[in-house]
């Protein structure tokens, strides 16, 4: 059989049978090395991997572990990448990526996570790193002016949270390597079964993997794909931080990772069905889904996406009363934070993830006090539909009554 890592096989198969490592004792999957450190019989044999000759297990805090490895070669190899590290949150993943490669300044295009945008606009330019927003992912004359000046690192968010916008990563890529800049993008919501940001020209992918790569709300962990150079750069910050991800969790993500393409093609087609069985309810004035031809990004989402995922938002016309009536009326959606779980859940930007944010700078950001955001999760979708009409229900209800 040819190398199971290449790229002639697919997700699924790269998902099972990536991994180089093979167990002495034939187990088919990498064990948990619940190891601190790794004796070797002499000197010599131990300078040949501190010098970097050899690569052999050595000290678990730096991510010098065989369990460790195992689930990096599988995340590479997902991504198409040539190397992956694995850390201990997908913040851990995105603070190194900034130290590493964000000293020469960071342009941030679109939407962001919540965590990113303080770290951002906080902490980084405490330590002399300027920090760069620009709200629109398509804003490329005010990039341009950006890049020119002497920004290193472009970092988008595509899709965003809660919009769902989508930024041309092959444009904005082609844009930032004219300029000798590097581009960075979290695809926690698209997952590398659909959408892969090296192909279309990033540098470098980071994911939250506590969300889908995990799949089952019970790790918490993060992830960066690229080149070796690139993430080589990375190593010494990983090391020194104590963010490399733990054996016990990187055999759960390992255990997830496996299953990952069947769940995202169950996310992908619930996420669908729902979005398209909501379109037009009186009781809402927008369903955002990149998978619907109304959703903005529809025509992006079809040229860079292969899925349009698990995340859908609605946006109700009585406003942040509606959107608590029917969040508290769900019996299947959990009222929760994080996403891409088996359990669907649900939230309000404007109490959760953008809680901090202040309503008109959320205005500005298209982001409404009405919106509900679905992880949509793997129960049948037919029941999750029920239980949103359900509740939706209850707001003519509630209007007949008064």
């Amino acid at each position: 059989m040819s190398d199971p890592r290449s790229s002639r096989f697919g997700a699924a198969t790269l998902a099972i049978h990536s991994q180089q490592q093979q167990d002495a004792f034939g187990s088919p999957h990498m064990p948990i090395y619940d190891t601190t450190t790794f004796a070797y019989p002499d000197t010599t044999a131990l300078l040949e991997v501190t010098e970097g000759r050899r690569r052999a297990p050595l000290y678990s805090r730096y991510g010098h572990n065989p369990t460790l490895y195992a689930l990096e070669e599988t995340l590479a190899a997902l991504e198409g990448a040539e190397k992956a590290w694995a850390f201990s949150s997908g913040m851990a993943a995105i603070s190194t990526l900034f130290l590493s490669h964000g000293r020469r300044g960071i342009a941030c295009l679109g939407e962001i996570y919540g965590g990113t945008l303080g770290l951002l606009e906080h902490q980084l330019p405490e330590l002399g790193i300027n920090t760069h927003f620009l709200l629109e992912g398509d804003d490329f004359d005010a990039l341009e002016h950006l890049l020119a000046s002497g920004v290193g690192l472009v970092y988008i968010e595509t899709p965003t949270n809660p919009t769902l916008r989508l930024t041309d990563i092959a444009a904005v890529a082609e844009q930032a390597h004219r300029h000798g800049a590097l581009v960075a993008v979290d695809s926690t919501f698209a997952t590398p079964i659909n959408q892969q940001p090296l192909a279309l020209g990033a540098d470098i992918v980071v994911h939250s993997a506590t969300k889908y790569l995990g799949g089952h709300s019970d790790l918490t962990a993060g992830a960066v794909m690229g080149s070796a150079k690139l993430l080589d750069a990375m190593w010494p910050w990983r090391q020194n931080l104590g963010c490399a991800l733990s054996p016990q969790m990187a055999s759960l993500l390992s255990r997830s990772v496996r299953t990952l393409p069947l769940r995202v093609e169950r996310h992908n087609a619930s996420a669908q069905a729902i979005a398209e069985a909501l379109l037009g309810h009186p009781a809402i004035a927008r369903v955002l889904y990149p998978g619907l031809p109304s959703h903005p990004g529809h025509r992006l989402a079809r040229q860079q996406m292969r899925g349009f995922g698990g995340m859908l938002t609605l946006e109700f016309v009585g406003g942040r009363d509606a959107a608590t009536k029917v969040a508290d009326r769900l019996a299947l959606f959990a009222i929760a934070p994080s996403l891409g779980g088996a359990e669907s859940l649900v939230t309000q930007p404007c109490t959760t993830s953008h809680a901090d944010i202040s309503a008109e700078e959320r205005a500005k950001r298209g982001i409404t006090d009405g919106m509900l955001r679905l992880s949509i999760g793997l129960e049948d979708a037919e029941d999750l539909l029920d239980d949103l009409q359900q509740a939706i229900a209850t707001l003519s209800e509630s209007d007949n009554t008064q």
